[in-house]
């Protein structure tokens, strides 16, 4: 008999590039109308924009995971590892024998629109198409620095999902551009680390040991963070959100925890070294000093241009100008607060955040100014040329083939699951 992959063709889009949402709503389509008993597609929400919200749910049984994709636009694996989750859990029974699979095809559909890497040859070509939004508007995101009444719709959509389905375990599936693979957990799922870290060996992908987005968190393995408890105090205090806010804490209240598990579409071995750093203090105060400097040219530029851009005002400069508010804060915690972490992959990965915010937001704005054909786009267009080729050359990037992000990805999530039921029998 064939496979649901020979017959739909749903792994296939999967591995072959990032799929767009309209196609991830036609390929979950596909898998419902083939299997209509295990699998049932429907709106559950509306975007801001109007664009529906879709939720595929495989299996029967009272305790559920979710599965989240497309909670940042520039993170497109998620979409891939998706459908090739929803497969295997109609390929495989065991996964369903005690837990129905849920997954959230896309949570800011409106900002998938606005981010396009079908296929990205380099670094370059990723950040000319480059769109993240601003933290408010980032559905996971927004209620660490939005009171209730000011949720935007999909993050309303996302919680009233957790509310329905009161999951033991959330998987929300992110990525990175340039690095290596990390998981956070809200709380600690123990034994997820061995299987994690033989899967990542197996396919070549660089563990991130020190993840700067993770700066500070106590560590349950290689790569493997866990959220600290309340009054811990942040690595970085200029930031505005709070991971302890947001909608991965949201299954808490129904004993769920959350595992966001992060994928590199280019991987670098300089984050995933674990010996400690010569000089942890003078690096950190050195990236700092470069991330203040790269930030002012990027401000610069948008100061120059402002005036003529008042017809051009929308989500990606927005975006642009909340990331260049946050550089000089950043660069400050660098310079006074002691080094998080002091091994050579979390100055890695300091380095290559510092290099990113700047990069980012110069590429929305540099979208902004092509769009209104305005004069400082080519000087704007140099620096993001410039900076993503030294980003690449500097961690020697080399890419991640997507059927590696993608089955990563899917192990980690699985074992996520496993392991999280054995807690539960506890």
């Amino acid at each position: 008999m064939a496979s649901v992959a020979d017959r739909t063709g749903v792994s296939q889009l999967a591995v072959q590039r990032y799929p767009t949402v309209p196609e991830l709503i036609a390929a979950a389509r596909q898998l419902a109308e083939h299997r209509p008993e295990l699998t049932a597609l429907r709106q559950i929400g509306t975007s801001r924009a109007g664009r529906p919200l879709h939720l595929l749910s495989v299996g029967h049984a009272s305790r559920a995971v979710l599965v989240v994709a497309g909670a940042h636009a520039n993170e497109p694996a998620g979409g891939s590892t998706l459908l090739h989750l929803a497969e295997r859990t109609l390929r495989d029974a065991r996964l369903r024998a005690d837990t129905s699979w849920h997954f959230l095809l896309c949570a800011d559909p409106d900002g998938a629109s606005l981010h396009r890497t079908p296929a990205p040859r380099s670094l370059l070509d990723y950040h000319r198409h480059f769109f993240r939004p601003a933290g408010p508007e980032q559905p996971e995101w927004s209620p660490s620095v939005l009171p209730p009444h000011r949720l935007p719709p999909e993050t309303r959509a996302l919680t009233a999902v957790i509310d329905e389905l009161r999951p033991y375990l959330q998987v929300s599936l992110h990525g990175t551009d340039l690095g290596g693979s990390w998981v956070q957990l809200t709380e600690d799922i123990p034994g997820l680390a061995e299987p994690f870290a033989k899967s990542a060996a197996e396919l070549h992908i660089p563990v991130e040991t020190g993840a700067s987005d993770a700066a500070g968190w106590p560590v349950s393995g290689p790569g493997v963070h866990v959220l600290p408890g309340p009054g811990a105090a942040a690595a970085y205090p200029s930031l505005p959100e709070d991971a302890r806010l947001t909608t991965w804490h949201h299954a808490h209240r129904y004993g769920g925890r959350t595992a966001i598990v992060e994928v590199p579409m280019w991987a670098s071995d300089l984050v995933d070294d674990p010996a400690p750093h010569p000089a942890p203090g003078p690096a950190l105060r050195a990236l700092a000093r470069r991330l203040r400097r790269d930030g002012r040219l990027v401000e610069e530029i948008l100061a120059e241009a402002l005036p003529r851009l008042a017809g051009h005002a929308g989500p990606l400069l927005r975006a642009a100008r909340w990331g260049l508010a946050l550089a000089p804060g950043l660069a400050d915690d660098w310079v006074r607060l002691p080094p998080a972490d002091t091994t050579v992959a979390y100055v890695g990965s300091v380095d290559a955040f510092g290099r990113r915010l700047p990069l980012r937001a110069a590429a929305m704005l540099l979208r902004v100014l092509d769009e209104a054909g305005d004069r400082a786009a080519p000087r704007l267009d140099r620096l993001v040329t410039r900076w993503s080729e030294a980003f690449a050359e500097r961690f020697e990037a080399r890419w991640v083939p997507l059927e590696h992000q993608v089955e990563h990805q899917s192990r980690t999530a699985v074992a996520a699951a496993r392991h999280a039921r054995v807690q539960l029998q506890k």
